[in-house]
């Protein structure tokens, strides 16, 4: 396609957005909201995938070896629990290392437990990690059968519940932003339905003196793209703004905690670029569905 000929669809399009005062404004504010929406519903997604990301890192199996196992048994042990298909790792933890793990997580009062390194009533413990977090529970009732595994650790309801929870707001998050999405692209559908049978005799005309499907079609795609680009900046700038201010606030009091929120930069970068191309193809999409249908050429 000539310069020329995209420079005239493209002021074509432009036209026709402010020929059509009304009808534009309520498409963009139609994507706009969508978009605001769209856009607070994937940052939260985005920071529930950390969360999860961060949690299956942490998720482990701690077996308590009987303190009647011999390190003859240990072996044994250690050789069955690493056979298990699903165990990427098994390391070793002495009980004196358990107990000095106990004290510094106490804090001051950890000092109260110092009495017991004379006398240790820990067990020695196997730190297990899994190739796949998920499968934790079903290795640990492997485990559990083990003779000498004493008690075997790993969370259990707690683990499955927040792996549950995050997968439904997963769920949840996306079939409302499909919803969303839909809305607007069949507002936008509307605005460029109103648009073609404003011209409908114009565009008979320029069918009549021989232009092509594409030549007419062009500037109804480039309407839609507009309009999918304009409805996007408002929900950058404010989701940007509100992110920023929610992260200063929210990102010092979860220090050290294992729910990190992920940084403004270059996450909200990410965001906005979604945000453009989700706007674009809502344009594009509502214009082509218009098209399809009612450009009778």
């Amino acid at each position: 396609m000539k310069t020329r000929t995209i420079g005239r669809h493209a002021r074509e399009s432009l036209k026709s957005i402010s020929r059509n005062g009304w009808m534009t404004f309520a498409s963009v504010g139609a994507v706009t909201v969508t978009l605001i929406l769209v856009g607070v519903f994937f940052i939260i997604m985005m920071n529930l995938n950390r969360v999860a990301q961060t949690i299956e890192s942490d998720v482990e199996i701690r077996v308590h070896i009987d303190l009647a196992a011999t390190k003859a048994d240990q072996d044994v042990l250690k050789k069955e629990i690493s056979q298990i298909p699903e165990v990427e790792s098994v390391k070793f933890s002495s009980k004196e290392q358990e107990l000095n793990d106990l004290i510094k997580s106490m804090g001051d009062q950890g000092k109260a437990f110092k009495l017991f390194e004379q006398d240790n009533p820990l067990n020695d413990v196997f730190i297990v990690k899994t190739k796949n977090p998920t499968d934790t529970m079903k290795v640990a009732k492997k485990i559990e059968k083990f003779n000498y595994a004493e008690k075997v650790l790993y969370g259990q309801g707690k683990v499955e519940n927040l792996f549950k929870f995050i997968k439904g707001a997963q769920n949840v998050g996306i079939v409302l932003i499909i919803g969303l999405f839909l809305t607007a692209v069949f507002l936008i559908s509307n605005t460029i339905k109103i648009t073609i049978v404003a011209r409908s005799r114009e565009i008979a005309i320029m069918r009549l003196v021989g232009a092509t499907n594409n030549f007419i079609r062009w500037p109804f795609f480039l309407e839609g793209l507009w309009l999918g680009i304009i409805g996007s900046i408002l929900p950058i700038i404010l989701l940007s703004i509100a992110y920023s201010y929610t992260y200063d606030y929210l990102a010092p009091k979860l220090a050290g905690n294992f729910m990190q929120i992920l940084p403004v930069e270059p996450f909200m970068i990410q965001v906005s670029g979604v945000l453009i191309l989700m706007g674009a193809l809502i344009g594009v999409w509502g214009s082509v569905m218009s098209v399809r249908k009612f450009l009778k050429v």
